[in-house]
């Protein structure tokens, strides 16, 4: 292997005491020595460098490390693999973890899990060590324990792994390097055939930061035993048991088994929304950070730190008018530096020359001003170095020009009301070096606001939440595409689901890709499990929609699909609510493509029922929860404010409620003009298949579960969908 074929480690030693005298470190030298020795030939020397037990420090160095771009040919770019030693266990100046979960774009709890399995092999104080591992842009990094021999166990339990991980994360072609399969990956990192388990020298530690060699003055010695008894991997805890039995739990009918096998009713039990967005919310995975370039496309997406500005508004001190550059003699000596357009003023009217001229691009700066002389100034332009004040081109006049009349040789300045500092913006005025932009949790609006402040205050790259991908599926022999152009016949109807939840889910702009996935039939009953295995496999989707076949009839295949044939699990099946009762919600393991390994994530899944209405409420009060968590929009404000905006609106007319059921009245809201309050108009009959009670809807009407009616003039909450209408 040449010199530049190898991977580049970095070994990052935290440990006051190391950073204060590194002559008491042992961890890098030991480290140093495993990849050396054990690391197959594939790592270059590591670099070391020792920091305190502080947050800001372990990030400076970590970011160094990661976020460098190679700026020519010659140079070897980022690192590949990023070991911390310390800070890892309970004791108070512990932070690592701390200072490097937030840094990590993608997380690697698979690697976690490797140490600490391995961990466990020798000790059951494993448990108090708080790994973090993960991939930030193209670099892996992982947290080791303190000790050297703790860190040296755990860098062993994954070392033979980790090539193959840091090339991916380099952008390694991954078709290709997995076109040998699981067995050919496993025999090139020199790994033990598949189902084998190694066996850890058990007189050794590999728990958090025991005996401690950097002396964090908080020693985590324990005198333990290592025995594991009789009873495999047992450590004092029970082997994990269900208390229910299959027969015990909800279970969706068995197409094989045909019509008189079918139930009668759901076997799901009643929740309701409350409790269903709630499920939804568990279920959905938190959201991950990455690091995108600046640019429009970045509407929609949430900032995932805080971020400063990396420049002042404006750099220089620049004219907010256009006029002319002066210098004002103040009339007190001791207040020559003042910049307070209060500041004391002396005579400037007179006519002077015309130094020289200063326009808003870039370009040099204008020779400094000296006095007796002006300098024709435009708006956003720097000052010359002296000028002290601009005077507004309305209180001059030109009284001579050059000799071929095309520029002003003099001008007289009309007024002796100029003040020092008067129509300058001074350096930072607007942004000051260094201070807050936009906060975490903060939404790229499509309004351009948050765009504009990135790019003013020199920000080129933004830290924000990966935003999900999202699949639409319709589901049904019956549904025909809106490109049919024959007439319909027989029981055909036209799919209006599909582009109307596509148009929905572009318009939230929560996605980083919306895709179509056309129409599964009911015949042959295998063609939904393959269209589902297809979308979250090859389209990597993390969540799909689709709509049809959740009730209670032979052909309603979601659910058995997604229990029987995909191994998942039906996390709800019905919702007190009016439409959209039978709305499903379930999360299905995905193995992955090349090694037919399961992936260690589950992606979720939304049966919305087939009736238009019903599907577009639905993905309302439930889809929009779940993607506004995976794009990082819940991480600050919390499940309290999830969902659409409430807003309190009057009634034009009365509403009938009903008292089974919570439900979802599509209506028109929009301002009154003679008191401006919120006036919600109904949209007509609401049965679940009228699709024209959505044309125009902008809110839905929370009605109460209660008999009776609300009458005209009447309170009640609204979920606010689009814009509220003026007047």
């Amino acid at each position: 292997m040449s010199t530049s074929s190898f991977l580049r480690p970095a070994i990052l030693i935290v440990s006051d005491t190391a950073a204060a005298d590194p002559s008491t470190d042992k961890a890098a030298p030991t480290l140093k020595e495993t990849f050396s020795q054990e690391g197959g030939g594939k790592w270059a020397e590591p670099i070391v460098e020792i920091v305190r037990d502080d947050i800001l420090e372990i990030q400076r160095v970590v970011r160094s490390w990661t976020d460098h771009e190679p700026s020519s040919a010659s140079d070897s770019g980022p690192i590949n693999l990023v070991v911390t030693t310390g800070g890892t266990g309970f004791a108070r100046r512990d932070y690592t973890p701390e200072a490097i979960a937030p840094l990590i774009h993608r997380h690697a709890p698979g690697i976690v899990h490797g140490m600490l399995a391995a961990s466990f092999q020798v000790t059951p104080f494993a448990m108090m060590s708080r790994p973090v591992a993960g991939v930030r842009n193209k670099s892996v990094i992982i947290t080791l324990p303190g000790s050297p021999k703790g860190a040296k166990e755990n860098l062993q339990a994954v070392l033979k792994l980790l090539p193959h991980a840091c090339l991916q994360a380099a952008g390694e072609d991954s078709r290709a390097a997995h076109s040998g399969g699981t067995k050919k990956l496993e025999k090139d990192a020199g790994l033990a055939a598949s189902g084998s388990k190694p066996t850890p020298d058990s007189s050794t530690a590999t728990g958090p930061d025991h005996g401690h060699n950097h002396d964090h003055s908080h020693h985590h010695d324990h005198d333990h035993d290592h025995a594991h008894g009789s009873h495999g991997h047992g450590h004092g805890h029970k082997i994990p048991k269900a208390h229910t039995v299959p027969s015990e739990r909800p279970q969706s009918n068995d197409p094989r088994l045909g019509a008189t096998a079918r139930a009668r009713s759901s076997p799901y039990p009643m929740l309701t929304v409350q409790e269903a967005v709630s499920k939804i919310l568990e279920k959905s995975p938190s959201p991950t950070t990455e690091l995108r370039d600046l640019s429009p496309d970045l509407t929609g997406y949430v900032v995932s730190e805080d971020i400063r500005a990396a420049e002042a508004v404006p750099a220089y001190r620049a004219s907010i008018v256009d006029g002319y550059a002066v210098i004002i003699a103040d009339t007190k000596a001791d207040d020559t530096t003042t910049n307070s357009p209060s500041s004391p003023t002396s005579s400037i009217k007179g006519t002077f020359p015309v130094a020289s001229v200063s326009h808003a691009q870039a370009a040099s700066l204008p020779p400094p001003l000296q006095p007796g002389q002006i300098a024709r100034i435009t708006t956003g332009a720097p000052l010359p170095a002296n000028a002290n004040a601009v005077v507004m081109v309305e209180d001059t006049t030109i009284a001579s020009t050059t000799a071929d009349g095309s520029e002003e040789a003099a001008v007289a300045i009309l007024t002796d009301e100029l003040a020092v500092g008067e129509n300058i913006r001074e350096p930072g005025s607007d942004i000051a070096l260094g201070s807050m932009v936009l906060k975490r949790g903060t939404m790229i609006s499509p309004l351009g606001g948050e765009i504009g402040v990135l790019a003013a205050s020199g920000t080129q790259k933004v830290p924000v939440y990966r935003k999900p991908r999202v699949g639409v599926m319709s589901t049904g022999d019956e549904v025909c595409d809106i490109s049919h152009t024959g007439p319909l016949t027989g029981g055909m109807i036209r799919d209006s689901n599909r582009p109307s939840l596509l148009t929905l889910l572009r318009g939230w702009r929560l996605c980083e890709e919306v895709v179509d996935l056309g129409v599964a039939r009911d015949t042959p009953a295998t063609e939904l499990e393959e269209k589902l295995r297809s979308a979250f496999r090859e389209h990597e989707l993390d969540v799909v929609l689709t709509t049809g076949g959740v009730s209670m009839g032979e052909l309603d295949l979601l659910k058995p699909t997604v229990e029987r044939a995909l191994g998942g699990t039906v996390h709800f099946g019905r919702v007190s609510m009016k439409p959209g009762k039978p709305t499903t919600f379930a999360s299905v393991p995905v193995k992955d493509t090349h090694t037919g390994l399961r992936a260690g994530q589950e992606k979720l899944l939304f049966g919305l029922p087939g009736n238009p209405a019903s599907a577009l409420v639905t993905a309302n009060l439930f889809v929009l929860p779940c993607l506004q968590k995976m794009a990082g929009l819940l991480v600050d404000s919390g499940a309290d404010h999830c969902g659409l905006q409430r807003v309190k609106v009057r009634l034009a007319g009365r509403v009938r409620c009903d008292k089974a059921r919570v439900e979802y009245h599509r209506v028109v809201v929009h301002v009154d003009p003679h008191d401006g309050r919120l006036v919600a108009t109904s949209t007509g009959f609401q049965r679940s298949s009228r699709v024209g009670s959505l044309a125009t809807a902008n809110a839905l009407l929370e009605l109460p579960q209660q008999e009776g009616w609300i009458e005209a003039g009447g309170e009640c909450e609204a979920l606010m969908m689009g814009m509220v209408l003026g007047y």
